[in-house]
């Protein structure tokens, strides 16, 4: 009789025992690689595995960030100014008066918390069509300028962690008007490739194009943000010796944390002339 009750009593199945293993266990294989920009103050993270499955998507205020469950994380680190997605990396812009060995420890802990639960980078209302995208109502002028900035522009700016974003072109003027994104944004060389690059390949290649310029779309508006904690010490000190690994390993290529802005000027010549080549030779 103690045999068949044995058999037949039901046991309890250890489910969150099993999914916070299963947690643990993706934390602990998620390696995060780090590697400077030409800004100082953004620092881009290549956690392994994709971050969106196609296009790009920043956001430069908590408010924003709402599109995201997890920008809406990296926004709640103190210092954090701007988020910026692509497909295989994440960009995070920092103040210049935040370390970066003070910030990048919460944000290793952030992504691999988030990428250990699972959910999406993206809520469904924060996706949408790219902005190169073809349509029916483009003019001929407007579609050459698409494909000129997907096929040329586009692969070399994602390199150093930032994006270029078609807004509009003034059939009149002649004048593109280009939003930069991630790293591109207040990079000191920005002003340089934009002009010195990018404008003249488009007026090589386009002949109705006079110039481009740079539209700053930041908000103004009050970021309010709630008051979370940072992440757990433990997931903090794991990260604080460079790159992510649960185990310890050391990322590469951290950025300097004594990146002054003589250096960035001094250096900012050389990272847009090195741009106009990658261009150029495409």
């Amino acid at each position: 009789m103690a045999l068949r009750q044995l058999i037949g009593r039901r046991l309890p199945l250890p489910e969150t025992g099993l999914l916070r293993a299963t947690g643990r266990a993706l934390r602990r294989s998620l390696f995060i690689q780090t590697e400077n920009t030409p800004n100082p103050e953004s620092l881009k993270f290549l956690p392994g595995k994709p971050v969106l499955d196609a296009g790009t998507a920043e956001f430069r205020s908590f408010r924003d960030a709402q599109a995201s469950p997890l920008a809406k994380r990296l926004f709640q680190i103190d210092g954090v100014k701007s988020v910026f997605f692509a497909q295989e990396f994440i960009t995070v812009t920092k103040d210049p008066a935040v370390a970066w060995s003070i910030i990048k420890p919460h944000v290793f802990s952030h992504v691999m918390d988030f990428y250990a639960e699972g959910g999406p980078v993206l809520d469904a209302a924060g996706t949408g069509a790219s902005d190169t995208l073809i349509t029916g109502d483009d003019s001929e002028v407007v579609a050459m300028i698409k494909e000129l900035i997907e096929t040329r522009v586009r692969p070399s700016v994602q390199e150093d962690g930032g994006d270029i974003v078609f807004k509009s072109f003034d059939e009149e003027t002649g004048i593109v008007l280009l939003k930069l994104q991630g790293s591109c944004s207040g990079c000191p060389s920005s002003s340089v490739t934009l002009k010195s690059g990018i404008e003249n390949m488009m007026m090589h290649y386009i002949p109705e194009v006079t110039a481009v310029e740079a539209v700053d779309e930041s908000d103004d508006e009050d970021d309010a943000r709630p008051a979370h904690p940072q992440p757990k010490a433990a997931a903090a000190k794991a990260a604080a010796g460079g790159g992510a690994a649960g185990g310890g390993a050391a990322g590469d290529g951290v950025a300097g944390d004594g990146a002054s802005a003589a250096y960035a000027a001094q250096q900012a010549k050389a990272d847009a002339q090195a741009a106009l080549h990658s261009l150029g030779d495409q």
